[in-house]
């Protein structure tokens, strides 16, 4: 967990020679590449994060709308400001088990994130897809979600592919906040 979050840059003592590049420490990071929170086993009581967060408020699971089959929740550990996920409330691993009301409702959820990434934060294009098994790079392979990542033009620098490293410029809760404020209405 963060104590203290600053902008400022932290000079550490002792821990080598200055060598002119500034560090971006990420340390939340560190528990998703850790697998901290991810399912025991495969059921959906074996601490499916996807299974308990429509249980919470929408502020503390940072979902950003809700609908009767379907919600939209912000990804913990985003690729872009703005990375949202849609899942089904039900607990299925695979697209072919879910019925017609949920295929439905996912594809309408899809299409009302991308609106409110285009109106939030004037997103240029998406990335938007789900991994189907872990094989595929699924990180929660046991419940399903389809991921809407906005991008922008532009937005691949030497950070992701020289530092392994995302900046995001935006704390999860105001990404939430804004999201569900231009989320379209029925």
């Amino acid at each position: 967990m963060l104590i203290r979050m600053t902008s400022e840059p932290e000079l550490q003592q002792g821990v080598g020679e200055p060598d002119g590049f500034q560090r971006l420490w990420t340390p939340h990071r560190m528990a998703y590449i850790k697998g901290e929170g991810k399912p025991t086993g495969p059921g959906e009581d074996d601490g499916c994060p996807f299974c308990s967060i429509p249980a919470k408020s929408d502020e503390d699971g940072l979902v950003v709308a809700r609908g009767s089959q379907v919600y939209a929740v912000l990804n913990l550990y985003p690729y872009n400001g703005g990375h949202l996920m849609v899942v089904p409330y039900r607990h299925v691993a695979d697209y072919t088990e879910l019925d017609d009301a949920e295929t439905a409702e996912l594809g309408l959820l899809t299409k009302r994130a991308m609106v409110a990434l285009r109106v939030a934060s004037g997103a240029h294009g998406f990335n938007i897809g789900m991994n189907q098994g872990s094989v595929a790079g699924a990180g929660i392979a046991a419940h399903l979600h389809q991921h809407v990542v906005p991008r922008w033009g532009g937005d691949t620098n030497f950070m992701p592919v020289v530092g392994h490293t995302k900046v995001l410029p935006q704390l999860l809760a105001d990404t939430r906040k804004m999201l569900a404020d231009a989320w379209p209405q029925d």
